[in-house]
C-alpha cells in the first residue's frame, strides 16, 4: 500500500512517500506557497513522483497536516463571521470570565477584546431558554427573532454563523432548529452550534470555541475541498486524510463540519514523529523539539503517553479552546527569526520571522535581515552550496553583510554577534522547555530530546546542554519528521457528554447510558467512513475534580459496564492523580464526575521499522574539515571540524565532536564535548558530555 504524509510548514512543504508493502521510503521538500498552500502541496506531490518513478495512480492514502486554521486565527485573517444567542448574552464572548491572563500586568492584551473572533455588530440575541438540569424548556425559541437575525447577518455580508445558547450542551433542541432557519436565509453560509463543536459546560469557553469555528470554517472548507479536487485532478485517487490536534486523522467531511479540529494540525504530527522515531530506539521519556523557519513547537511524551491539554490551558492565540489536544507549547523561534535591537538597546531574536519570502538573506531572494540562518551561515555551521541536498545555494556574502550590520549597531566583531544569535534563539527554546516541564514538576533530565525539522538538529544539542538533557536523538530524516508523524497515526474521533454527578449518589445507569450512546454515535460515524468495526479501538475518559473547585483531571474510565467496583477504581485514580498534580489528595472529600468522554480510533495503515542503514566508515563519510565556530569555556574557538555525509556513516560506531552531519533535509551540528552514534535504527545519538 502506497501513502503520502505532506505537512505544510511557514518556510517548507514536507512530503514523504512510503510503500507500506516494499518498504520503499522517499523525501522531498519544497518551498511553502502562503498565497496557496495546495499549490506546494501538488507541485511537491507531483516532483516526488517524478523523481523517483512512483504512479501517482497507485497512491492509497494522502495524509495532510496543515496550518490553514492556525495561521487564520494567528494572523486574525478569518471569515466575517456572525453569533446568535440568548437574549441578554450577547456580550459573553467579550466579558469573558473577568481572569487576568497576565495577573501583575495593567497593560495586558485580552485577545476576545483586542481582536473579536465575531464583531459586536455581528452578534444577535434571541427569545428562548432551556435550564438545567436537563434542558428542559423554560421559554419556547423565538423562531421569527431567529429568521430576522438571520437575515440581517445576510445583509451585512457575513459569510458564516456560529450559534450558541445557554445549556444546550444538555439539550441542543433549540440550537439545532436555529440551524435550520439560518441555513433556509443564508444557504451559502458556514453555520455551526456550539453543541456540535463542543457540547459542555462553561458557556465563555463554549461560545468561543463556536466562534472559532465560524471564523475559521469557510476559509478552511474551501481549502479542503479544493486540495480534495485538485489532487483527483492529478492523477491521485487515494483518500484525503487530515491531521487533527488530538493526535488522530479525520476525513476532509468530518474537518469541513468542524474545523477546529485542525488547529494544531501539523503540531501534532511532528510529535507523533518524535514518539515514533524515539520508540524505535528504545525511548519513552521524551521532548520532541521541531524548529522550522517560523516557530519552534515542544511536546511532551512520558511513558509513550502524549501530554494532552486540560481546560485551563487548552488555547490558540489567545482564545481559550474546548477540544481534545496534544500538549503541544510554541513560541517564535526558527530558521528565519529576525536578530535585531530594540527601542529600548536589547538584543533580541524573533518572534519576528523572515518566513518563506523573502526569506532569510541568505537564500538570494531579497531578504535583507539577520536571521538565525545567515548566523549559522556564518559561523560554518551550514554548507553554501549543500542545502537541502545541494538543490538549493545560499549566498555566504549576503549573510555576512546582515550579520555584520547588526554587529555594528552591538559593537560586537561578526562572530560574536552571530553566536550571540544562537546563543539568545537557544536560551529562548530552552525556557519554552522549562516551561513545559520544571514548571510542572518534571525534571527534563531524565527525559531524551528528539531534535527534528528543518532547523532542530542545529540547535538540539546546545539547548540539550542548557537543561543537563544527556541524549539528543536526530531521527533519520529530521526535516520532514512531522510528514513521517502523519503516516504512523490513526482515525480517531471524540465526544463528550456532561455529567455533574457526585460520587456518593452516582446514577449508574444514566452513566454507562450516555458511554454507549456515544459509543454508538461514533460507531455510526466510522461506518459511514468506511472502516470496519472490527478495526476500531475504544477509550473512555472521565473529567474528575473534588467538589467545589473550578477544574478537572482526566482520569481513564473502565470499558464496559461500569458498576460499583469500577466506581470505586474511579474514585482511587482520581486521588492518586490529584496528589500527583497537586501534591495533596482529600480522600474523605466526595469526587464530582463533570464531563466523561469517549474516543474512537479506527486504525490506518502505518509505517514499520525500517530497515537496519547500511553505513559506511567515518572515513568513507568524510567529506572535508571546515572552519565552525563554537563558545567553549565561555571563548568563542574556531575549529578545524570534519563535515560528514550522513548516509556513508558506519553503524554503532561512536565519534567526537566536533562534527557537522549533511543530509538533504537537515544539518546536524555535533558540539565539541558531545560524542554520536548513528543507531540501528537511523537515528543519530549524541551524548552530551561536560561542556562547563
Amino acid at each position: 500500500m502506497q501513502t503520502i504524509g505532506v505537512d505544510v510548514g511557514g518556510t517548507f512543504t514536507d512530503l514523504v512517500f512510503c510503500d507500506l508493502k516494499t518498504g520503499q521510503l522517499a523525501i522531498h521538500k519544497v518551498s511553502t506557497t502562503p498565497h496557496d498552500p495546495s499549490e506546494g502541496v501538488l507541485a511537491g506531490i507531483r516532483e516526488l513522483c517524478q523523481q523517483n518513478r512512483i504512479d501517482p495512480g497507485g497512491i492509497r492514502y494522502v495524509f495532510h497536516g496543515t496550518t490553514t486554521a492556525t495561521n487564520s486565527v494567528l494572523e486574525n485573517k478569518g471569515a466575517r463571521a456572525g453569533l446568535i444567542t440568548n437574549q441578554g448574552f450577547r456580550d459573553i464572548v467579550h466579558i469573558g470570565r473577568h481572569q487576568r491572563v497576565e495577573h501583575y500586568s495593567i497593560m495586558q492584551e485580552l485577545p476576545w477584546q483586542s481582536r473579536p473572533l465575531v464583531q459586536r455588530r455581528y452578534r444577535k440575541t434571541v427569545g428562548g431558554r432551556l435550564a438545567p438540569p436537563t434542558g428542559q424548556e423554560l421559554e419556547p425559541l423565538d423562531e421569527a427573532g431567529v429568521r430576522r437575525a438571520a437575515l440581517e447577518l445576510k445583509a451585512e455580508g457575513v459569510e458564516s454563523v456560529a450559534i450558541c445558547f445557554l445549556f444546550s450542551y444538555l439539550n441542543p433542541a433549540h440550537e439545532l432548529r436555529a440551524k435550520a432557519i439560518v441555513q433556509a436565509e443564508m444557504p451559502d453560509a458556514f453555520v455551526t452550534t456550539s453543541s456540535f463543536v463542543s457540547p459542555q459546560f462553561r458557556e465563555f469557553e463554549r461560545f468561543t470555541t463556536a466562534s472559532l469555528a465560524a471564523f475559521i470554517g469557510p476559509k478552511v472548507e474551501r481549502y479542503i475541498d479544493h486540495l480534495d479536487k485538485a489532487l483527483s485532478d492529478s492523477g491521485i485517487s487515494g483518500d484525503l486524510r487530515i491531521m487533527a490536534s488530538n493526535g488522530g486523522v479525520a476525513t476532509p467531511a468530518m474537518v469541513s463540519e468542524k474545523p477546529t479540529l485542525t488547529l494544531l494540525s501539523g503540531l501534532a504530527a511532528g510529535v507523533l514523529g518524535g514518539a515514533w522515531v524515539g520508540e524505535l530506539v528504545g525511548r519513552r521519556r521524551l521532548i520532541t523539539f521541531d524548529i522550522g523557519g517560523t516557530s519552534a513547537d515542544i511536546g511532551i511524551i512520558v511513558d509513550g503517553k502524549f501530554a494532552e491539554t486540560d481546560a485551563r490551558s487548552t488555547s490558540i492565540a489567545g482564545f481559550p479552546l474546548l477540544m481534545p489536544m496534544l500538549d503541544i507549547h510554541t513560541i517564535g523561534a526558527g530558521g528565519g527569526s529576525i536578530a535585531y535591537v530594540d527601542r529600548g538597546g536589547a538584543f533580541r531574536v524573533g518572534p519576528q520571522s523572515a518566513g518563506a519570502v523573502p526569506g532569510p538573506a541568505a537564500y538570494g531572494r531579497g531578504g535583507d535581515q539577520p536571521t538565525v540562518t545567515d548566523a549559522n551561515l556564518v559561523l560554518g555551521r551550514l554548507d553554501a552550496n549543500d542545502f537541502l541536498g545541494g538543490s538549493m545555494a545560499l549566498d555566504i556574502d549576503a549573510a555576512r553583510r546582515v550579520i555584520g550590520g547588526l554587529a555594528t549597531q552591538l559593537g560586537l566583531p561578526l562572530n560574536d554577534a552571530a553566536e550571540g544569535v544562537l546563543t539568545i534563539l537557544n536560551a529562548n527554546m530552552a525556557n519554552a522547555i522549562r516551561s513545559r516541564t520544571v514548571q510542572k514538576g518534571i525534571d527534563p533530565r531524565g527525559f531524551a530530546l528528539v531534535a527534528f525539522g528543518g532547523a532542530g538538529p542545529l540547535h538540539g544539542a546546545e539547548v540539550a546542554a542548557m537543561l543537563g538533557i544527556p541524549e539528543v536523538i536526530v531521527p533519520p530524516h529530521p526535516g520532514i519528521t512531522s510528514a513521517v508523524g502523519l503516516l504512523t497515526t490513526d482515525l480517531k474521533y471524540d465526544t463528550i457528554r456532561t455529567q455533574f454527578q457526585v460520587s456518593d449518589a452516582v446514577d449508574v445507569d444514566r452513566l454507562n447510558r450516555d458511554c454507549l450512546d456515544m459509543q454508538a454515535e461514533l460507531a455510526r460515524q466510522f461506518e459511514a467512513d468506511k472502516i470496519p468495526a472490527a478495526d476500531v479501538t475504544w477509550q473512555r475518559v472521565g473529567d474528575l475534580r473534588y467538589v467545589g473547585q473550578g477544574y478537572e483531571l482526566k482520569i481513564p474510565l473502565p470499558g464496559g459496564t461500569i458498576d460499583a467496583s469500577g466506581l470505586a477504581g474511579i474514585w482511587d485514580a482520581f486521588h492518586k492523580a490529584h496528589a500527583a498534580e497537586y501534591g495533596h489528595a482529600f480522600e474523605a472529600s466526595p469526587i464530582e464526575i463533570v464531563n466523561v468522554r469517549v474516543s474512537g480510533i479506527g486504525a490506518m495503515p502505518k509505517l514499520t521499522r525500517p530497515p537496519a542503514p547500511s553505513g559506511g566508515s567515518l572515513d568513507a563519510a568524510r567529506l572535508r574539515t571546515s572552519a565552525c565556530v563554537f563558545r567553549v569555556d565561555g571563548t568563542l574557538k574556531s575549529f578545524e571540524t570534519p563535515v560528514y555525509q550522513r548516509a556513508k556513516l558506519p553503524v554503532e560506531e561512536r565519534f567526537e565532536g566536533p562534527a557537522i552531519i549533511l543530509q538533504k533535509d537537515s544539518t546536524t551540528v555535533v558540539p565539541p564535548r558531545t560524542t554520536a552514534m548513528v543507531d540501528t535504527s537511523g537515528s543519530i545519538i549524541i551524548t552530551l558530555g561536560d561542556r562547563s
